[in-house]
């Protein structure tokens, strides 16, 4: 499909969660006879509203029957692994939870629809657990800042009733894995979460490493 033409104009707009520094993207979405475009990402939006770029450094795609709930799944920090999440295909209750130790928002989640319908993304900062419920048959595309290292990453159960989180399935299908994960109490208690410091500390990092990379570009 060609690009429309550039009079039209194409923009995804970024809206901060109730979880600072989670994002829901709205794209603008052109329709004509041929079908429609979008823009999905844009590096220069979401550098403005978080102040560092979005370093890509793998992309996955997923599958998944009605009733399947996949997550909660998280990384070390550091390194940490952010993600930028959208639906192609079907529909899906995105959740995300703040697990970053020592957060004030530590422990709540968000829980938004992402479908092939609305295109919205969210974006899944550092320090943030994130899992999906396929609401119907449905096809997930995400990108994250760093490749899947089966050292760093961590589970915690979908289901465990201090989380609360509604998944909108009747029967949750989910993996051996994600069954046995641990709690969030549980989790805390074994050491295996992040804390709202060395997160902080690493968005500050990136923050500034910008910053000065746009300064040495214009000198």
């Amino acid at each position: 499909m060609q690009r429309p033409n550039a009079s039209f104009k194409l923009e995804v707009m970024l809206h901060e969660l109730s979880l600072p520094g989670v994002f829901l993207a709205k794209p603008t979405i052109h329709s004509d006879e041929r079908g429609t475009f979008q823009e999905w990402f844009k590096a220069s939006t979401f550098e403005e509203a978080t102040g560092f770029p979005l370093d890509m450094q793998q992309g996955n795609l997923s599958t998944s029957r009605r009733g399947v709930v996949r997550g909660l799944h998280y990384a070390d920090v550091p390194p940490g692994q952010a993600k930028y999440v959208t639906c192609v295909a079907g529909s899906i209750r995105d959740v995300v939870v703040d697990v970053r130790l020592g957060s004030p928002t530590f422990g709540q989640h968000v829980a938004v629809e992402l479908s092939a319908e609305n295109r919205h993304a969210v974006f899944v900062p550092v320090g943030f657990a994130h899992g999906f419920a396929a609401l119907s048959d449905a096809t997930v595309m995400y990108v994250t800042t760093s490749e899947y290292d089966p050292e760093i990453e961590r589970e915690l159960n979908p289901c465990d009733p201090a989380l609360a989180i509604e998944w909108g399935v009747a029967e949750p299908i989910m993996s051996e894995k994600d069954v046995a994960a641990v709690s969030l109490a549980d989790a805390q208690s074994l050491g295996v979460l992040p804390t709202f410091e060395a997160c902080t500390e690493y968005e500050t990092m990136l923050r500034d490493a910008w910053v000065l990379a746009n300064e040495e570009a214009v000198q």
